[in-house]
């Protein structure tokens, strides 16, 4: 049997005055360090429902669910704890400032039944007001014309979506005629609806 180093007895005697290294968790709650990297934790305020955070998710841990078929259509997005390897890339990849989904110092996760291993959140979706396809949701609209200012004047898209928001036109505006045509230009509309009604009254 080797005998104790020097260094292994001072450890000792620091470990029998100052007390031991480990916490007392579960007994004391244990307080991991600042930069801990715990579980992403989306705010429903900051998230523009972009899906940024889904497209550079490595282990497919965000994933997301439009609901149509309702008088208020939503986007639900869901994080799911159990296969998530907590690296930060949603995180670094938030369009809002990286504010939207954040690394928390939460760590226990422990879980009985892997379906409550998840979180979600909700947002608005903007659909097409002629075929009724999903656009984006409306924070990630409203977050375009912010950022783009003046330009959003050029997108009939962007600026019926911005007006709505601000309450100075009627969530219900919808034109009598639906003959994809001139009626149907100053609409909020998906990528093809805008072609053809461009194209038909060119």
């Amino acid at each position: 049997m080797k005998l104790p180093k020097i260094r292994e007895l001072i450890e000792a005697i620091k470990a029998l005055i100052v007390g031991p290294y480990t916490s007392k968790f579960p007994f004391k709650p244990h307080e991991p360090y600042p930069s801990f990297r715990g579980q992403p934790v989306y705010n429903p305020d900051k998230c523009v429902g972009c899906l940024a955070c889904e497209e550079v998710c490595p282990a497919d841990a965000i994933g997301h669910e439009d609901i149509t078929d309702s008088l208020n259509p939503k986007r639900k997005i869901i994080h799911y704890t159990d296969t998530c390897i907590f690296c930060g890339c949603c995180e670094a990849a938030c369009i809002a400032d990286n504010e939207g989904i954040k690394l928390s110092n939460e760590f226990d996760l422990a879980f009985f039944d892997r379906k409550t291993a998840e979180e979600s959140i909700e947002k608005d979706l903007q659909l097409c007001e002629i075929c009724g396809a999903v656009i984006a949701c409306k924070d990630h609209l409203k977050w375009i014309a912010e950022k783009i200012g003046e330009l959003t004047y050029s997108n009939p898209t962007l600026y019926q979506s911005r007006l709505k928001s601000l309450g100075i036109i009627d969530e219900n505006i919808t034109s009598v005629l639906k003959d994809h045509g001139r009626s149907d230009r100053v609409k909020i509309l998906c990528a093809r609806c805008r072609r053809e009604t461009t194209l038909t009254t060119v």
